[in-house]
């Protein structure tokens, strides 16, 4: 008789208060995330408020300040520190720094990300204020896999916010936020279940 499969081990990235990271943790925590579980939340901002709710919860934490360190000096450490913690998939939850290309070398097709447009649509910083001030008339979010390039990997789900004639930017951002915090844990349900393919960009999942 065969035992329960082996829970995918996230290793958490976060440069501040890290409430996609909160959200996916209470998912775990209420059962409605199934087959994960967090090894270790790394930031590379001291102080930042993620790493300290982390600790709240009991999570092994790690603090790697990237201020005046070289960038692939910095990475070295960061993936040390992952692998120390058996990580198989690390999910950046605000980390506010690009990854070398050693990191993304190094973890090949096991980074994700969230970003708050439909992308390719708005990479970048402030992507809701771009869309707002754009006139779209639908944002929203997408979870994707990270390579070399910014906001490019292939997407993994997309959710969609309506832009309302009453909208502000931070109106729309913070409506986006409340589906971030749906669709990380969804995507990363997808990611676990391995049921899934990379055609070209595209994320295909395969049939029963």
């Amino acid at each position: 008789m065969s035992g329960a499969a082996k829970p995918l081990r996230l290793g958490v990235l976060l440069s501040g208060r890290g409430s996609n990271f909160q959200a996916i943790a209470r998912s775990i925590g209420e059962g409605r995330l199934t087959g994960v579980e967090i090894a270790v939340a790394v930031s590379n901002v001291e102080g930042a408020a993620g790493l300290a709710a982390a600790q709240e919860m009991g999570l092994p934490t790690v603090l790697h300040v990237s201020k005046g360190r070289p960038r692939a000096e910095h990475d070295e450490a960061m993936i040390a520190t992952l692998r120390a913690h058996a990580v198989d998939l690390v999910c950046l939850a605000g980390y506010m720094r690009l990854l070398s290309p050693g990191f993304i070398a190094a973890f090949r097709n096991r980074i994700v990300n969230i970003h708050p447009s439909l992308l390719p649509a708005f990479p970048g910083l402030d992507a809701q204020t771009q869309a707002f001030e754009y006139g779209v008339k639908v944002a929203g979010c997408t979870v994707h896999f990270v390579d070399e390039h910014l906001d490019h990997g292939a997407i993994i789900l997309q959710r969609t916010v309506p832009v309302l004639d009453t909208d502000d930017a931070h109106a729309l951002a913070e409506r986006i936020l409340v589906e971030e915090h749906k669709a990380y844990s969804e995507a990363l349900a997808r990611v676990a279940s391995g049921e899934y393919e990379i055609r070209g960009r595209r994320y295909v999942k395969r049939a029963q």
